[in-house]
C-alpha cells in the first residue's frame, strides 16, 4: 500500500464514525504466538465472518494497526522509509487520542477550579474552605476511584484488540460495581469530615464551613464510580471526542448554575458542591446515553448482565493495584506541600511551592493525556497480536511527550523572573519562584516521562509492580531526601523540591529500563492469558446459573 492511500485510510478509520468501530483481532503468525493462540483463531474467524457480512467498514480501523506491524516487520524496505511510514501512522493515532482527553482533563479541572472561584467570593472563610474540601478531602476519593478505574484501562483495552467485544461491557459493569461499593466508606469519610479537619488540626470554624461544603460533594461519589468505567471504557475503543464534547457543553452549564445557585438563590458553600456533584453526574448520564445510543458500542455493549458479578474478588486485586499506584504519587505531591508547612517561613515556602506546582499540574495535563493513549495503543496492540506496534508506540509516545514536556520547561526557565507575577505581586514571592524555576523545570521533562511509562504499565497490567516501585522511590527515597535536604541542609523549599525529583527520576529510570527489557511477544502472551482467565470465570458462572440467558439484558444499542 503506498503511503499516501495508507494516511487517506487512517485518517478515514480515525473521523468516520462507521470506521471507528470495533476492529478485528488478527491471527497471530509469529511460532512463538502460535501455542497461545491455538484457542482463539476459531473464534476470531467466526467473529470476522459476523462482522464482515454485517458492517464491511469495520475493517478500516484494524487495516491501518495491521498495515503498521507490517511495516515494522519488513526487513526488506530501509530502515528509515520503514521509520518514516510507521511514525506517520504513529502519530495520527496517537494525538487523536491525546487531544480530547487532554480536553477532557483540563475541563475536569477548571469545574473544580471555578467552584472554588465561585466560593471565593462569598468571603475568605468560604474559599478556605472550599480550598481544604476541593485538594484535600476530595482530591483523595478522585485519586482513589481514578486508580480504580484503571483496571477497566487494561482489560477493555485488551480484549478489544483481542476482538472479545461483548467482554467490554461486562468489564465496564463491573468496575462499575466495586467503585459503587468502594463510595460507600468515602461518604462515611465525607459525613465526618468536620472532626476529621479539626483533628488534622485545622480551625474550627474552616472544618465545620468545609464539612458544609463536603456534604455537597457526596453525590460527586457516585458519579466518579460510573463515571471513570466509563470514560476508560470508550477511550479502549478509541472514541474519546464525545466525553470532550459532552465535557465542554457540561462546562457551560455548571458555571451558569453556580452563578445560579450561589449568588442568585443564596446556598453558599453547600450549593457550589451541590451544582459540581450535579455537573458530574450530567457528564455520566451523557456519557452513558451516548453509549446505549450510537452504533459505535453495538458491539461491545449489549446491555446489563449478571456476568458481571463473576471474578469480583480477582477484579479487585487489579482495581486496588492500579488505585494504590495512582494514589501513592497524588498523596507524594500533598506530602511535600505539607512538609513546606513545617519549615520556619511557611508563607513564602507554601506560597512559591504552590504556584511551581500549579504551573506544573497545568502542563502535566498534556503528559496524561499522552497517559492514556500510551495505555489504549498498548492494550489495544497486545490484543490484536501485534507486539512490534506495541513497543513502537511506546518510543513514539514517549519521545513526543518528552519533547514538548522540554519546550514547557525551556520557556518557563527564560520566563522565571516573571512567571510569579500571574499569580502574586509579591517581590519575595516572586523571587522565591524564580529560584525554584530550574527545578520546577526539571520536573516537567520528567513529567513528560514518568506518566507515559505509567500508561504503559496500565496497558500491560503491570499496575502491582508500578505500586512497588512508587512506595520505593517515593516514600523511601523522596519524601525522607526531602525533609533531609530541607532541614539538616537548611535548604528549605528547594530541598523539598529536590527530594520529590530524586524519588521521580529514580522512578522514571526505573520504568525506562523495565520498558525497555520488555518482551513484547511475551506481552501478547500474556495479554492472550489474561483475557482467557477472565473470560473463563465469566463462563463458569454461566454454567452455575444455567444458560446464558439467564443474564439480566437491556435491549441493545
Amino acid at each position: 500500500m503506498e503511503s499516501s492511500q495508507l494516511q487517506e485510510e487512517l485518517h478515514q478509520a480515525l473521523l468516520n464514525p462507521q470506521v471507528s468501530k470495533p476492529p478485528l483481532a488478527p491471527l497471530i503468525k509469529s511460532k512463538q504466538l502460535s501455542s497461545a493462540h491455538d484457542n482463539h483463531q476459531g473464534q476470531q474467524s467466526e467473529q470476522q465472518d459476523i462482522l464482515h457480512s454485517s458492517q464491511p467498514s469495520l475493517m478500516g480501523a484494524h487495516k491501518v494497526t495491521a498495515e503498521l506491524e507490517k511495516i515494522l516487520s519488513n526487513t526488506k524496505q530501509k530502515g528509515f522509509d520503514r521509520f518514516f511510514s510507521a511514525t506517520c501512522i504513529e502519530l495520527k493515532l496517537l494525538f487523536f487520542l491525546a487531544a480530547p482527553t487532554v480536553m477532557v482533563y483540563m475541563i475536569n479541572y477548571i469545574m473544580s477550579m471555578s467552584t472554588q472561584i465561585f466560593s471565593g467570593h462569598l468571603g475568605n472563610l468560604e474559599l478556605a474552605a472550599a480550598s481544604l474540601g476541593n485538594t484535600g478531602i476530595q482530591l483523595f476519593a478522585y485519586g482513589l476511584m481514578l486508580g480504580m478505574g484503571s483496571a477497566v484501562e487494561t482489560l477493555c483495552g485488551q480484549a478489544y484488540g483481542a476482538g472479545k467485544y461483548e467482554m467490554l461491557g461486562v468489564y465496564l459493569q463491573r468496575s462499575m460495581i466495586l467503585l459503587m461499593a468502594t463510595g460507600i466508606p468515602l461518604t462515611i469519610t465525607y459525613i465526618f469530615s468536620e472532626p476529621i479537619l479539626v483533628f488534622l488540626g485545622e480551625s474550627t470554624a474552616i472544618a465545620s464551613a468545609a464539612a458544609v461544603f463536603v456534604y455537597g460533594l457526596i453525590p460527586q461519589i457516585f458519579a466518579y464510580a460510573a463515571n471513570f468505567p466509563i470514560q476508560k471504557f470508550l477511550q479502549a475503543q478509541s472514541i474519546v471526542s464525545p466525553s470532550a464534547y459532552i465535557s465542554a457543553a457540561t462546562l457551560i452549564v455548571h458555571l451558569f448554575l453556580s452563578w445560579l445557585v450561589v449568588y442568585k438563590i443564596g446556598l453558599g458553600l453547600l450549593g457550589a458542591s451541590l451544582v459540581l456533584s450535579l455537573s458530574w453526574w450530567i457528564v455520566v448520564g451523557a456519557q452513558f446515553l451516548y453509549i446505549m445510543k450510537s452504533e459505535r458500542c453495538r458491539h461491545t455493549w449489549t446491555g446489563f448482565s449478571v456476568r458481571a458479578f463473576s471474578g469480583l474478588p480477582e477484579f479487585l486485586k487489579l482495581s486496588t493495584a492500579s488505585a494504590v499506584m495512582l494514589c501513592l504519587e497524588t498523596w507524594y505531591y500533598q506530602i511535600l506541600v505539607l512538609i513546606a508547612g513545617l519549615l520556619p517561613n511557611p508563607e513564602i515556602a507554601l506560597d512559591s511551592l504552590s504556584i511551581c506546582t500549579t504551573i506544573s499540574g497545568w502542563v502535566f495535563m498534556i503528559s496524561v493525556g499522552f497517559n492514556a493513549a500510551a495505555s489504549v495503543r498498548v492494550s489495544n496492540e497486545l490484543g490484536y497480536g501485534n507486539p512490534k506496534s506495541a513497543g513502537f508506540s511506546v518510543v513514539v509516545v514517549t519521545t513526543i511527550s518528552f519533547i514538548m514536556s522540554a519546550i514547557a520547561a525551556v520557556i518557563v526557565l527564560s520566563l522565571r523572573d516573571v512567571i510569579s507575577y500571574a499569580f502574586t505581586d509579591g517581590e519575595t514571592v516572586a523571587a522565591a519562584v524564580s529560584d525554584l524555576c530550574p527545578l520546577l523545570s526539571l520536573t516537567l521533562i520528567l513529567n513528560g516521562i514518568q506518566p507515559v511509562l505509567s500508561g504503559v504499565a496500565v496497558g500491560c497490567g503491570w499496575q502491582t509492580l508500578v505500586a512497588y516501585i512508587n512506595v520505593g522511590c517515593y516514600y523511601v527515597v523522596g519524601v525522607p531526601l526531602g525533609a533531609l535536604l530541607s532541614f539538616t541542609f537548611k535548604l528549605g523549599a528547594k530541598g523539598i523540591w529536590s527530594g520529590m525529583i530524586c524519588g521521580t527520576a529514580m522512578q522514571t529510570a526505573i520504568l525506562l529500563w523495565i520498558t525497555y527489557r520488555t518482551d513484547w511477544s511475551k506481552e501478547v502472551v500474556e495479554a492472550m492469558k489474561r483475557l482467557d482467565k477472565w473470560e473463563g470465570k465469566v463462563e463458569h458462572l454461566l454454567k452455575a446459573n444455567g444458560s446464558e440467558e439467564e443474564a439480566v439484558q437491556a435491549p441493545p444499542c
